[in-house]
């Protein structure tokens, strides 16, 4: 894996600090670089040769997982969760990226995808690829988490809030257990739902930490006009791209909860901007059908 140059922190308030860690690779961007260094040192060390994974239409995983099998010499296999997408690679961007990598795909209905963690899922996958090593959906292990304590490092001591979105919950549990005591970790889930909280904990060492269950915007890839706006008025202001899925509502919640004093005005804020601006492309597609503001 290549070495990822520091990187300043990005002041983008009068008390707000962005790691830019997103620029830490062009396709396998931000956490998704973390998560996947050391699962890519695995599979070479046990002389795996494809990579097989899971994700939806616009999963920055899926794109991140086809362009490292590209770059370091892994065959990749998507599981693609929507049988009704097998005709419409083409038509979307993230998975015509993967294509153009080379992974191939297998679609499976929804129902089904729901059991890919179980044996019985996994089994057939096992023995139809046996050269294969699996990276479950998201990234999220326990050398994902290995990867992702990386993130901090000794210039971030300083921070008293350290703040990312969530997703399956690997990210924030490095970020945790790299932090210190007194700092206050602030994940915010783009998903609805407590389940994250059990995630984290089985990885996080710390209890240091705090899910902000109020930005997530109606779900999982739900966005709405305000949103938009926010993050269009950013990217013009601060220069940084924000994703929709992920940092966007993220750093909408952070200035939110300053302007309510729930974030005191005296605290120095870190937020890990960890990427997701493939699926920006995608979003704006589903924009347009909606007769809504485009991202820009």
């Amino acid at each position: 894996m290549i070495e990822i140059p520091d990187k300043s922190n990005v002041l983008v308030d009068n008390q707000v600090f962005i790691k830019p860690d997103y620029l830490n690779h062009q396709y396998i961007s931000g956490n998704k670089f973390r998560k996947l260094k050391y699962n890519l040192i695995e599979a070479k060390s046990l002389n795996f040769t494809s990579l097989i994974t899971f994700g939806g239409a616009f999963s920055n995983h899926i794109a991140a997982v086809a362009s490292a099998g590209k770059e370091y010499g892994f065959k990749t296999i998507g599981i693609i969760r929507g049988e009704e997408l097998f005709d419409k690679i083409d038509a979307n961007p993230t998975l015509s990226f993967a294509k153009s990598c080379g992974m191939t795909f297998e679609f499976v209905s929804r129902e089904l995808y729901r059991n890919k963690a179980s044996d019985d899922f996994l089994r057939p996958l096992k023995e139809k690829y046996p050269e294969a090593y699996i990276v479950p959906e998201g990234g999220t292990n326990d050398l994902a988490i290995k990867g992702c304590q990386e993130i901090l490092t000794e210039e971030d001591d300083e921070f008293d809030f350290i703040c990312c979105a969530v997703g399956t919950g690997g990210t924030i549990s490095g970020i945790i257990n790299s932090s210190n005591l007194n700092q206050k970790i602030l994940g915010f889930p783009a998903l609805k739902g407590d389940f994250l909280k059990e995630d984290i904990a089985k990885f996080a060492t710390q209890e240091n930490w705090q899910l902000i269950p109020d930005y997530h915007f109606g779900g999982y890839a739900k966005i709405n006009e305000e949103l938009v706006t926010f993050i269009n008025d950013f990217k013009t202001k601060f220069q940084i791209p924000l994703d929709p899925i992920y940092t966007g509502k993220m750093m909408f919640g952070i200035f939110d909860m300053i302007k309510k004093g729930i974030i005191p005005k005296e605290a120095k804020v870190l937020a890990i901007h960890t990427g997701g601006l493939q699926g920006i492309e995608g979003m704006n597609n589903r924009l347009k059908q909606k007769n809504l503001p485009l991202i820009t």
